[in-house]
């Protein structure tokens, strides 16, 4: 049950989104204002999720939706990122991951993220952890970026072996993953390393890699963790050759996929001797990337 104090910030906040709406001048400025302004993760995903749902319903008017479903916010644990209630129709509709005609935008992504997390077993979920899909795009604007490192400090990341952090940038979804950030460095067993998946090589995923490593270091500063920054820069950064998206419009498909078999496959103990394990050209087919997103869809949104 939210408390009062949530569930005011919940009532302010819905005022402001309708407010900005019905002028029409809601920018990501404005967005990134009131995330600034938040205390909490929760707070945060409350921003979050009235910014999405409210964008959803103009969508739905703007293009002659008549549907009088109404845009309804739930959610089991206040903790968590609230998926839309959807009607049937709705997910029967053209707007099913399984056949959009353009790319994921993050809300989608998030809710299908959320889904997919509670399906996985619980030594699954004990040994994982991952960040929101926003938080990566938010640390880069140095005006959000301690807000994020505190976000993440809850999260506890160095008790766990995998830490999968879907990113969004320039319009292109991407998948890190921290593998054993809570051993040595020095360790042969289970080497922490960084590794990033992308969908469209072509477009060279490594001119990500300052900010990978920036990010990096500022989560092991923030921790306090006894690690020096020169070997914290020398983390292997790896990027194995996955299978490729097959249009321009379905990195975020692959990105939850490349998630989903993660998590099922991953070794007990990551060495870079063992990479790039199943991680490979032929790691999957597109049949098995169509059949997956059907998946995502019987979920519900």
């Amino acid at each position: 049950m939210q408390s009062v104090e949530t569930f005011t910030v919940s009532k302010t906040l819905q005022k402001i989104l309708e407010t900005q709406f019905e002028v029409g001048k809601l920018k990501l400025s404005f967005v990134m204002s009131l995330i600034a302004n938040t205390d909490t993760d929760t707070e945060y995903k409350e921003v979050f999720t009235c910014v999405w749902s409210k964008n959803q319903a103009m969508e739905k008017r703007k293009h002659g939706d008549d549907s009088s479903t109404p845009v309804d916010i739930i959610s089991s644990d206040p903790g968590e990122i609230p998926c839309r209630a959807r009607s049937k129709r709705q997910m029967e509709s053209k707007n099913s991951i399984s056949k959009q005609k353009t790319k994921m935008d993050d809300g989608a992504f998030q809710c299908y993220l959320e889904n997919l997390w509670r399906t996985f077993p619980e030594d699954k979920r004990s040994a994982f952890a991952y960040f929101d899909c926003l938080w990566f795009a938010l640390y880069r604007n140095s005006s959000f970026r301690e807000k994020v490192l505190s976000w993440i400090k809850k999260k506890q990341i160095f008790s766990k072996k995998y830490v999968l952090v879907p990113i969004v940038c320039w319009s292109h979804w991407s998948l890190v993953i921290f593998c054993h950030f809570g051993e040595s460095l020095q360790s042969k067993t289970k080497t922490p390393c960084i590794l990033l998946l992308d969908s469209l090589q072509m477009a060279n995923p490594m001119r990500l890699e300052p900010d990978i490593r920036k990010f990096v270091f500022d989560i092991y500063k923030a921790e306090g963790r006894p690690e020096e920054k020169q070997m914290i820069y020398r983390i292997p950064l790896l990027v194995p050759k996955v299978p490729q998206q097959r249009d321009d419009k379905e990195c975020g498909n692959f990105v939850l996929y490349y998630l989903n078999l993660f998590v099922e496959s991953a070794p007990e103990n990551f060495t870079v001797e063992g990479y790039p394990y199943f991680m490979k050209k032929d790691w999957f087919n597109a049949e098995g990337v169509d059949r997956f997103c059907e998946t995502l869809d019987s979920f519900g949104m």
